[in-house]
């Protein structure tokens, strides 16, 4: 199906474009959304009628958005989950999971504002972008942890992987017992001994 689209949509066009998209995507989303028109003689009629309008309300709410952007650009927004010992989630972290953790901190976001292409299923941190407007992304980082505490620990830049802790204890409680355990020392410590016998033989 071919539409006009009525603002900026995210990979597919800007507005007044005709695009051919799914005849279910266009009207699932666009013109559900009103965000595009169906391109027919009469709506290119209609469009050319409504551009200034249009344009007007898209510069007001375009400058309303930079002022949203500015407020979360580079926020870092913290998400306390259960996860394993290799800080695989038990379940995930999604869409909406982001949009309440900025509504907890004063920031109303729709969800088709947050990009995220998959949910998040491991500790960590997460750069992700939101859209506050067609036009206006910014990036803003969703830390995932165990805890409060853990989650300071990452943003510190520590590394909290329980494997890499595993591993670092292993390795000095080896090396500990190579200083306890040499068997080479021990070997001399034997021979000696055995020829004081044979001496009082």
């Amino acid at each position: 199906m071919e539409v006009i689209l009525l603002e900026r949509v995210n990979k597919l066009g800007h507005m007044g474009e005709v695009v051919k998209v799914r005849d279910g995507y266009a009207r699932n989303f666009l013109l559900k959304r009103g965000k595009a028109l169906r391109a027919t003689a009469d709506n290119r009629a209609k469009y050319d009628g409504m551009k200034a309008e249009l344009e007007a309300r898209n510069l007001q709410s375009k400058g309303e958005a930079s002022k949203v952007a500015e407020k979360i650009q580079g926020k870092n927004i913290i998400v306390i989950r259960q996860a394993s010992e290799a800080g695989q989630l038990f379940g995930s972290v999604t869409v909406r999971d982001v949009v309440t953790a900025f509504e907890a901190d004063g920031v109303a976001l729709e969800r088709p504002q947050v990009q995220l292409d998959a949910p998040i299923k491991s500790i960590g941190k997460h750069a992700i972008i939101v859209a506050v407007h067609p036009e206006v992304e910014v990036e803003v980082t969703v830390t995932v942890a165990r805890s409060q505490d853990e989650a300071e620990r990452i943003n510190r830049g520590e590394d909290i992987s329980t494997r890499n802790e595993d591993r670092d204890a292993a390795a000095e409680a080896i090396a500990a017992a190579g200083e306890f355990f040499d068997p080479e020392a021990q070997q001399e410590d034997v021979e000696p001994a055995s020829a004081a016998e044979e001496t009082e033989k």
